[in-house]
């Protein structure tokens, strides 16, 4: 029975370092055009020693010049290793977890008018699209 519990707490520990060292790349999915091929709106990378780094879809590219943005356009239907390529290729990180938003995710967690006001914030008044999330999030 020791063992076994010795065990546990191992895989645990295991577990817990694999977090803590881990780079989790967000993105958040525009379903509002097209639900099998949104787009990716918004992106941030986060570590522990880093914490969160907004990432601009748009500008963060792999070698062929395709964009995290577009990555469901792409042939070889595999998006997410597509943004594991944009992010080692733009930013030399390799993300060990992917976690994904979409615009239903959005509304219930920050509100249905969240995505118009970071809108609004970026492309209305002309912040930068890191700054306008912060804002609309706090």
């Amino acid at each position: 029975m020791k063992a076994l519990g010795k065990i546990v707490v191992l895989i645990i520990a295991i577990l817990l370092i694999f977090l803590l060292s881990s780079n989790v790349l967000f993105l958040a999915e525009d379903t509002s055009e097209s639900v099998q091929e949104p787009g990716v709106d918004m992106a941030a990378l986060w570590s522990l020693s880093t914490g969160f780094t907004w990432i601009y879809p748009g500008s963060s590219t792999n070698a062929e010049g395709s964009t995290l943005h577009n990555i469901f356009l792409f042939s070889n239907g595999k998006p997410y290793e597509d943004a594991k390529e944009i992010m080692q290729y733009s930013y030399n990180v390799t993300p060990n977890i992917c976690v994904t938003v979409n615009n239903n995710a959005s509304d219930r967690i920050f509100g249905s008018d969240m995505i118009d006001d970071i809108r609004q914030k970026n492309w209305g008044e002309g912040n930068d699209r890191g700054d306008a999330v912060d804002a609309c999030i706090s």
